[in-house]
């Protein structure tokens, strides 16, 4: 689950993409997993053995109280795959707090959709890997080969989340100063310094829909569904690699694999987490596919 933000608060991790706005109902199946979960907001309570405590927040399309988040379906069925009964702990703030504020004090358990080897805590096996999308409308015709493609002249306004890769790629290649008023007009030319700012992914596709901006450059669950849901046809694509390293030998990437976290003294409950993932993988495929994810090969 997960957007950056530009200057990144105390106790966040940097690469935890939360980004969430306004989606599509998923009809009578989302009404049988909202009556099938329990809900609350974080208080004092300890967890029992047969629930588990899923750290959340109010955030579409990842997790939503409604529990049409992809990430609450995927949840359940993990969670039903332990034999366990689910229980969301929602959080009043962005989901980019839920390890510091919520896991780590023990509110809840686990956080669903964190970057592989997230250095605060215990990740699983990987549940799935994709990467930054860039999405036009399909009458601009546009493909992206790589980043020194003539192509990109046809880009003026870029949507695109404050902090993110693709930000740090239209600094390589020199577009972003062109595209920084609009940049910052997509979150009211609010200040993001000391503060999280994020920009609405609803709001960033229906700017391409309407020709507002030339495109969207995010990552690629985080717009899925609007892009699957538009009745203006897009064209969505996996942003090519940076293949020119910068002056100390690294470059920006566009792809990532999402784990389930647990803290890191909880490695009882991360080797459940594993095996559950093993038996709820082909329900959790079938999630993502519908939520219109482009998934990458997991690497073993």
């Amino acid at each position: 689950m997960t957007s950056t933000t530009s200057t990144t608060p105390a106790g966040a991790n940097p690469l935890y993409r939360w980004g969430k706005r306004s989606l599509a109902t998923l009809g009578t199946l989302m009404a049988g997993l909202s009556l099938a979960c329990l809900s609350t907001t974080a208080g004092a309570e300890t967890g029992n053995a047969n629930e588990l405590r899923i750290c959340a927040a109010d955030e579409a399309p990842f997790s939503q109280r409604d529990g049409e988040g992809f990430e609450n379906r995927i949840a359940v069925v993990v969670a039903e795959a332990m034999g366990r009964t689910p229980k969301f702990v929602y959080s009043e703030r962005p989901g980019i707090w839920l390890v510091r504020d919520y896991l780590d004090k023990e509110l809840c358990d686990v956080v669903m959709g964190l970057d592989k080897g997230d250095p605060r805590v215990l990740t699983t096996r990987p549940y799935y890997r994709t990467g930054y999308v860039v999405v036009t409308r399909k009458d601009l015709d546009f493909t992206l080969s790589d980043w020194n493609d003539d192509n990109l002249a046809k880009l003026t306004n870029i949507a695109v989340q404050l902090g993110s890769p693709p930000v740090e790629m239209l600094k390589a290649i020199g577009k972003f100063e062109t595209n920084m008023n609009y940049m910052y007009s997509l979150i009211d030319f609010k200040q993001p310094r000391n503060q999280y700012v994020r920009v609405d992914p609803a709001r960033m596709i229906n700017e391409v829909i309407q020709g507002k901006a030339d495109a969207a450059m995010v990552f690629a669950s985080e717009i899925a569904r609007y892009v699957k849901g538009s009745t203006v046809p897009l064209d969505m694509a996996l942003l090519p690699p940076d293949t020119v390293p910068d002056s100390q030998g690294r470059t920006i990437e566009f792809v990532y694999a999402e784990s389930i976290a647990v803290r890191k003294d909880d490695q009882a409950l991360l080797d459940a987490l594993n095996e559950a993932l093993d038996k709820a993988q082909p329900q959790i495929n079938e999630i993502l596919q519908e939520e219109g994810i482009p998934l990458l090969e997991l690497e073993s």
